[in-house]
């Protein structure tokens, strides 16, 4: 008896297996949308500090959320190939870098510090056509290894090699040559003295540069020294 069903009873097992499927489809549908739909990571306001959070899982984002209290505004967004969560509306240096360690030290999770300078302290750029086709020339071998633990400030140059003589007369040096989520930038100080990052990055934003302080193990050193 159990070998025999009656068509309607098939028929009905059959529509709702095709519902759980479609609903299935549905739903990896709608994840693969979702996850699609992060939107890219809005710059800092001129004279803004932001933080933006390493934070690539749900659950990250979630205990993230959590420990922060509810004035400080949280977005979800992609900085360059990671998801991050953006924390803006720091005036100073110092009250980013506070809530820094706080995200690190609670959360585990690694944040990275950006910036853009103030209007008044824009330089306008010089207009040197055949120095922005030259490219930027190392003086030691070509030998591309990862950082290590501390702390990396980064100088967005804009595919204007003229920059590197302005920032090594900033920090004072020379500046190294790196990769950063696939892309190239100056590299103004590698340091494990916390101190010694965020006072370089103030004086690259009092010089009118764009620069960031992020996590050196994530940093690729194409040229340790570089020249025009």
């Amino acid at each position: 008896m159990h070998r025999f069903q009656t068509l309607p009873s098939v028929l009905g097992l059959a529509i709702s297996t095709m519902s759980f499927a479609y609903a299935g489809l549905i739903g990896g549908m709608s994840s693969v949308f979702a996850q699609q739909a992060i939107p890219l990571c809005q710059p800092p306001t001129s004279g803004e500090y932001l933080l933006l959070v390493v934070s690539p899982t749900a659950d990250n984002q979630k205990q993230l959320r959590s420990a922060l209290p509810p004035e400080l505004k949280t977005i979800t967004c992609k900085y360059l190939n990671e998801t991050v969560t953006r924390i803006g509306g720091f005036k100073k240096i110092d009250d980013a870098n506070r809530w820094a360690r706080y995200v690190s030290n609670i959360v585990g999770l690694s944040a990275i510090i950006t910036t853009r300078p103030t209007t008044a302290d824009v330089k306008p750029p010089q207009t040197q056509p055949q120095l922005q086709q030259q490219p930027l020339q190392q003086t030691v071998n070509y030998n591309p290894q990862a950082l290590g633990e501390g702390y990396a400030v980064l100088v967005d140059y804009y595919n204007r090699p003229e920059l590197v003589n302005s920032v090594q007369q900033a920090v004072g040096g020379n500046v190294g040559f790196v990769s950063y989520g696939q892309r190239p930038y100056l590299l103004a100080v590698y340091t494990t003295n916390q101190s010694e990052a965020y006072n370089t990055l103030q004086k690259l934003n009092n010089g009118g540069f764009v620069a960031s302080i992020v996590d050196s193990r994530k940093v690729i050193l194409l040229r340790s020294t570089v020249r025009l």
